[in-house]
């Protein structure tokens, strides 16, 4: 199993997760660096301070450069599709080929509610996404992309200068949804990341895309699996190594280490060492 680490870019100071990105950078245990893809924070006081992810993985790909990097997911409601897709593309040039395009149909109402973003209901939401999915590949691979969907339309559109990575960065897809999430990861995408923290139960999920796979005739061995476990502020890395060794187990590929705030880049080494000996 390899390893990632992720910096939520909330209740956090840019110097922090700096210092964070580049001290990884000269680990080798760890391949990846993510962050988040909201404009304020979740899950705690709203009003603390949020860093937006994709101009962080900007400057990240200039600060770096061992890391893969890619926003843990990218709520698609947020930006047009062929918006998202410059700015897909421009992120790969930077960081020379580096980056995973993180993708999610979106799921914060109160954020976008309190921004004037519209967040479809559940259905629309879901179809606007997989549109969305297509409208992405479409302008990354081809030289001119024509797209006719409900929601989107594409008329001979341009994306130049092309992402490094061809015929276009590998999407990862982030959910857990049976229905509509994991048919969209069998049929668009070269990474599935879980946000599930019971081990059966992500087996039985992965069961679920592998008949997806099936459905439409794809190696269900060519998506790479990811799930998240978190490393709080001042908690011993050695802790997370029944975790991370049940994941492993289970057939993970990436486990990917959320570190509790305040960023520090002090507890890279130790936990580097506790996931090397898993």
């Amino acid at each position: 199993m390899r390893y990632g680490f992720k910096t939520a870019p909330m209740n956090t100071t840019w110097a922090a997760m700096l210092d964070v990105w580049r001290a990884a950078d000269d680990i080798d245990v760890f391949e990846s660096g993510w962050n988040f893809d909201h404009f304020e924070p979740i899950f705690s006081d709203r009003s603390g301070p949020c860093l937006e992810g994709w101009s962080m993985l900007a400057a990240m790909a200039t600060a770096t450069s061992r890391l893969r990097l890619g926003c843990q997911v990218t709520g698609m409601p947020y930006r047009h599709p062929s918006v998202l897709a410059n700015i897909a593309a421009t992120v790969d040039v930077i960081s020379g080929g580096r980056l995973v395009i993180g993708l999610g149909a979106g799921w914060n109402q109160e954020e976008s509610d309190a921004l004037g973003i519209r967040l479809p209901p559940l259905k629309e939401r879901f179809d606007q996404f997989e549109e969305g999915v297509q409208v992405i590949v479409e302008l990354l691979s081809q030289d001119r992309a024509t797209f006719r969907g409900e929601h989107f339309t594409l008329t001979d559109a341009w994306c130049e200068p092309k992402p490094v990575q061809r015929p276009h960065p590998p999407i990862a897809i982030g959910g857990n949804g049976e229905r509509r999430t994991l048919r969209i990861v069998a049929r668009f995408a070269q990474h599935w990341n879980s946000t599930l923290g019971d081990v059966a139960e992500w087996q039985r999920k992965d069961d679920v895309l592998a008949r997806h796979c099936a459905d439409v005739g794809r190696d269900p061995t060519e998506i790479e699996r990811s799930v998240n476990v978190r490393l709080a502020a001042g908690q011993d890395p050695r802790e997370l190594q029944p975790v991370v060794a049940a994941w492993r187990d289970a057939g993970v590929d990436v486990c990917i280490v959320g570190l509790g705030t305040p960023h520090d880049a002090r507890v890279l080494e130790p936990l580097a060492a506790a996931l090397a000996a898993v």
